[in-house]
């Protein structure tokens, strides 16, 4: 008689990078913090993301409205509201990133005492979160122009792309050293606030730089989100070519902030977790 046969031991099972473990617990806990930011922030007051649309778009209707008193003609073109729009939801995408990835630890403080989640994966899902809504947004509103005043131009995507991107990659610049600084320095939320209200006074919503005083040209050229609003506009008119868009200059403001945030996060976020 035969004896039984044993079947085989299991061998040892598949070795899985650790790098890709992470890559993935890192994905999955980003998915989870922009449901969750969508469920708080857009889920539980009345209209969710119709806020969102409603709120740059009265602005750009103020605007276009009191510049139509004071001027016969926009700067550019034949359309007030295109005009606005293209600087002010650039500035937009700059202005909500720095907010709201400035806040992401305090938003996400409860679920961070987790390993599984990391301050980066915060910031990088509130960062998602606000580039998408705002790029839905400004493309209704731009489309919705474009139709609605019948305006005829040749369109740079390029450039519009560019400069929406760039102007995201900004905000999340000067977002994550905001993270830092908005916990160390409490005050710092209240300067910033109050820093950042005249902004759309001074980045070229309502002129262009070409119009400016040598004075004005020489002081507002550092600021980075004139630059943005010129490229953004480039793509919208034909004839409009902004000679005095740095791309180094914007790329400094993506660089820097960026490498200062994330080295003292990484150096102190333990440190902010207790504050």
């Amino acid at each position: 008689m035969a004896p039984p046969t044993v079947p085989p031991l299991p061998g040892p099972a598949p070795h899985v990078p650790a790098r890709r473990n992470r890559l993935a617990e890192s994905l999955r806990s980003i998915a989870a913090l922009v449901l969750r930011e969508m469920s708080t922030r857009y889920g539980r007051t009345p209209g969710g993301y119709i806020w969102a649309l409603l709120e740059p778009l009265g602005m750009i209707l103020i605007l276009s409205f009191a510049w139509s008193i004071l001027a016969s003609v926009p700067t550019l073109g034949t359309s007030y509201f295109l005009f606005k729009a293209t600087g002010f939801m650039v500035l937009q995408m700059f202005l909500i990133n720095a907010n709201q990835v400035g806040r992401a630890m305090k938003f996400s403080r409860a679920l961070l005492f987790y390993p599984q989640v990391t301050w980066l994966d915060a910031l990088l899902a509130r960062f998602l979160l606000n580039t998408l809504v705002v790029t839905l947004v400004t493309t209704i509103i731009l489309t919705g122009i474009l139709i609605f005043e019948d305006v005829k131009t040749i369109l740079d995507f390029g450039d519009i792309f560019l400069a929406m991107g760039l102007a995201a990659l900004m905000g999340l610049s000067v977002g994550t050293l905001n993270c830092y600084l908005f916990q160390r320095i409490p005050v710092w939320e209240q300067i910033w606030a109050i820093g950042t209200r005249p902004m759309f006074l001074i980045s070229g919503v309502v002129f262009i730089y070409e119009n400016l005083p040598d004075m004005g040209q020489a002081v507002l050229w550092w600021n980075p989100v004139l630059h943005l609003a010129g490229l953004m506009r480039d793509g919208f008119y034909p004839l409009y070519h902004p000679e005095y868009v740095s791309g180094l200059y914007i790329g400094l403001w993506i660089f820097v902030p960026m490498t200062l945030g994330m080295l003292l996060l990484r150096q102190y976020y333990r440190d902010l977790m207790n504050l």
